[in-house]
């Protein structure tokens, strides 16, 4: 399994193409070639460059990775705000309860022939 490369701040910022301000091919007669990337962090503003083997370079390297929450998703999570402390310790107690862990099952299972339900339905 391998693992697509990303490029990272020492902040932590993943680097995307508007960070990148230059780009080159560092090219060895011996051992592995190398990509060069020079950027500015959008979240620190500090410059920071980064080598990449040319083997492991590839464009999407550089591309924004999209968001599974949509917008209408993205307002309600901004209205309810960051998990607290309390709410966590809730979740974390909640789970001792087994009742909930059953209903959850039954509720997946549902769900599950439901979508198979509805297939054959289909045909």
């Amino acid at each position: 399994m391998s693992v697509k490369p990303t490029i990272k701040c020492n902040c932590g910022q993943r680097i995307i193409s508007k960070d990148v301000m230059q780009t080159g091919y560092y090219l060895r007669l011996f051992g592995p070639s190398f990509v060069y990337v020079k950027f500015r962090c959008s979240r620190c503003k500090k410059l920071g460059e980064q080598f990449i083997k040319q083997e492991d370079w590839e464009d999407g390297i550089l591309k924004d990775i999209p968001s599974e929450v949509d917008q209408a998703e993205r307002r309600k999570l901004d209205v309810l705000g960051p998990i607290s402390i309390h709410e966590q310790i809730a979740f974390h107690f909640g789970l001792d309860n087994t009742d909930l862990l059953e209903k959850l099952t039954r509720q997946a299972e549902l769900q599950v022939s439901g979508v198979e339900d509805s297939k054959d339905a289909e045909r």
